[in-house]
Protein backbone atom coordinates (compact mmCIF):
# COMPACT_ATOMS: atom_id res chain seq x y z
CA UNK A 1 0.00 0.00 0.00
CA UNK A 2 1.22 3.50 -0.82
CA UNK A 3 1.70 5.55 1.85
CA UNK A 4 -0.99 8.48 2.33
CA UNK A 5 1.45 10.86 2.46
CA UNK A 6 2.59 10.23 -1.22
CA UNK A 7 -0.89 11.84 -2.13
CA UNK A 8 -0.43 15.32 -0.37
CA UNK A 9 2.61 15.92 -3.52
CA UNK A 10 1.24 17.91 -5.99
CA UNK A 11 1.70 16.45 -9.00
CA UNK A 12 1.93 12.94 -7.43
CA UNK A 13 3.14 11.08 -10.31
CA UNK A 14 2.72 6.99 -10.10
CA UNK A 15 3.57 3.98 -12.75
CA UNK A 16 1.80 1.05 -12.31
CA UNK A 17 2.04 -2.24 -14.41
CA UNK A 18 -0.87 -4.23 -14.56
CA UNK A 19 -4.71 -3.77 -13.39
CA UNK A 20 -4.01 -5.37 -9.90
CA UNK A 21 -1.31 -2.44 -9.46
CA UNK A 22 -4.06 0.51 -10.79
CA UNK A 23 -6.56 -0.97 -8.38
CA UNK A 24 -4.36 -0.79 -5.66
CA UNK A 25 -3.22 2.63 -6.10
CA UNK A 26 -6.70 3.71 -6.19
CA UNK A 27 -7.28 1.82 -3.16
CA UNK A 28 -4.30 3.41 -1.12
CA UNK A 29 -6.06 6.93 -2.49
CA UNK A 30 -9.32 6.37 -1.21
CA UNK A 31 -7.60 6.59 2.46
CA UNK A 32 -7.00 10.05 1.68
CA UNK A 33 -10.66 10.72 0.92
CA UNK A 34 -12.93 12.62 3.09
CA UNK A 35 -16.74 13.72 3.45
CA UNK A 36 -17.47 15.54 -0.15
CA UNK A 37 -14.48 14.71 -1.64
CA UNK A 38 -14.03 14.52 -5.44
CA UNK A 39 -11.81 12.74 -7.76
CA UNK A 40 -12.04 13.32 -11.44
CA UNK A 41 -10.48 11.16 -13.65
CA UNK A 42 -9.32 11.54 -17.19
CA UNK A 43 -7.95 9.38 -20.20
CA UNK A 44 -8.68 7.67 -23.36
CA UNK A 45 -10.55 4.62 -23.45
CA UNK A 46 -8.80 1.46 -21.99
CA UNK A 47 -6.54 3.62 -19.81
CA UNK A 48 -7.85 2.16 -16.58
CA UNK A 49 -10.28 4.61 -15.14
CA UNK A 50 -12.83 2.31 -14.35
CA UNK A 51 -10.25 0.26 -12.74
CA UNK A 52 -8.65 2.88 -10.53
CA UNK A 53 -12.18 3.93 -9.38
CA UNK A 54 -12.95 0.21 -8.61
CA UNK A 55 -9.89 0.49 -5.92
CA UNK A 56 -11.07 3.57 -4.67
CA UNK A 57 -14.48 2.50 -3.90
CA UNK A 58 -13.07 -0.80 -2.61
CA UNK A 59 -11.01 1.37 -0.45
CA UNK A 60 -13.96 3.21 1.05
CA UNK A 61 -15.83 0.26 2.28
CA UNK A 62 -17.92 -0.54 -0.83
CA UNK A 63 -18.64 -4.21 -0.98
CA UNK A 64 -20.18 -4.82 -3.95
CA UNK A 65 -19.00 -4.90 -7.64
CA UNK A 66 -18.23 -1.63 -9.10
CA UNK A 67 -19.29 -1.61 -12.85
CA UNK A 68 -18.62 1.43 -15.17
CA UNK A 69 -21.85 2.91 -14.86
CA UNK A 70 -21.82 4.13 -18.68
CA UNK A 71 -25.32 3.46 -19.49
CA UNK A 72 -26.82 4.60 -16.21
CA UNK A 73 -24.24 7.30 -15.79
CA UNK A 74 -24.44 7.77 -11.61
CA UNK A 75 -24.10 4.88 -9.78
CA UNK A 76 -24.14 4.49 -6.21
CA UNK A 77 -22.50 2.58 -3.86
CA UNK A 78 -22.91 2.49 -0.03
CA UNK A 79 -19.31 2.91 1.48
CA UNK A 80 -18.27 2.30 5.46
CA UNK A 81 -19.12 5.55 6.50
CA UNK A 82 -20.80 7.90 3.27
CA UNK A 83 -21.48 7.16 0.14
CA UNK A 84 -20.02 6.60 -3.09
CA UNK A 85 -21.01 8.00 -6.50
CA UNK A 86 -19.61 6.34 -9.61
CA UNK A 87 -19.91 9.02 -12.39
CA UNK A 88 -19.61 8.38 -15.95
CA UNK A 89 -19.49 11.47 -18.40
CA UNK A 90 -18.76 10.29 -21.53
CA UNK A 91 -22.04 10.15 -22.57
CA UNK A 92 -22.94 13.63 -21.43
CA UNK A 93 -22.61 16.44 -23.82
CA UNK A 94 -22.20 19.31 -21.54
CA UNK A 95 -23.41 21.08 -18.25
CA UNK A 96 -27.22 20.91 -18.90
CA UNK A 97 -26.78 17.32 -19.25
CA UNK A 98 -25.29 17.08 -16.19
CA UNK A 99 -27.69 19.13 -14.35
CA UNK A 100 -30.04 17.67 -15.58
CA UNK A 101 -29.15 13.86 -13.57
CA UNK A 102 -29.01 16.36 -10.48
CA UNK A 103 -25.30 15.63 -10.80
CA UNK A 104 -24.07 19.54 -9.41
CA UNK A 105 -26.42 18.04 -6.04
CA UNK A 106 -24.47 14.70 -6.26
CA UNK A 107 -20.89 16.42 -6.20
CA UNK A 108 -21.36 18.93 -4.09
CA UNK A 109 -23.09 16.35 -1.09
CA UNK A 110 -21.80 15.03 1.27
CA UNK A 111 -20.80 11.60 0.05
CA UNK A 112 -17.63 10.97 -2.47
CA UNK A 113 -17.39 10.90 -5.65
CA UNK A 114 -15.48 9.79 -8.76
CA UNK A 115 -16.04 10.79 -12.17
CA UNK A 116 -14.38 9.44 -15.71
CA UNK A 117 -14.43 11.72 -18.35
CA UNK A 118 -14.23 14.84 -16.37
CA UNK A 119 -13.39 16.95 -19.65
CA UNK A 120 -17.48 16.43 -20.44
CA UNK A 121 -18.10 18.56 -17.48
CA UNK A 122 -15.12 20.25 -16.35
CA UNK A 123 -16.90 23.36 -15.28
CA UNK A 124 -18.27 21.07 -12.46
CA UNK A 125 -14.88 20.46 -11.26
CA UNK A 126 -13.56 22.65 -8.79
CA UNK A 127 -10.20 23.38 -7.38
CA UNK A 128 -10.62 21.00 -4.44
CA UNK A 129 -10.68 18.38 -6.62
CA UNK A 130 -8.70 15.66 -7.35
CA UNK A 131 -7.57 15.48 -10.71
CA UNK A 132 -6.30 11.86 -12.20
CA UNK A 133 -5.00 11.72 -15.40
CA UNK A 134 -4.54 7.97 -16.75
CA UNK A 135 -1.98 7.81 -19.52
CA UNK A 136 -1.09 4.54 -21.70
CA UNK A 137 2.58 4.26 -21.26
CA UNK A 138 2.66 0.55 -22.26
CA UNK A 139 1.21 -2.74 -22.68
CA UNK A 140 0.23 -3.25 -19.57
CA UNK A 141 1.93 0.04 -18.05
CA UNK A 142 0.26 3.14 -17.08
CA UNK A 143 1.62 6.43 -15.94
CA UNK A 144 -1.07 8.12 -13.59
CA UNK A 145 -0.72 11.65 -12.25
CA UNK A 146 -2.61 13.06 -9.27
CA UNK A 147 -2.73 16.88 -8.86
CA UNK A 148 -4.29 18.93 -6.22
CA UNK A 149 -5.38 22.61 -6.07
CA UNK A 150 -4.96 24.94 -9.08
CA UNK A 151 -2.41 22.71 -11.19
Amino acid sequence: MIPTESFRISPAVFTTKGEDETFSLGFSLAKSLGEGSVVALSGPLGAGKTCFAKGIARGLGVKEAVTSPTYTIVSEYEGDTIPVYHIDAYRLKGSDDFSAIGGEEIIFGRGISIIEWRENIEEFITEEALKVDIEISGENERLIRIVTGKQ
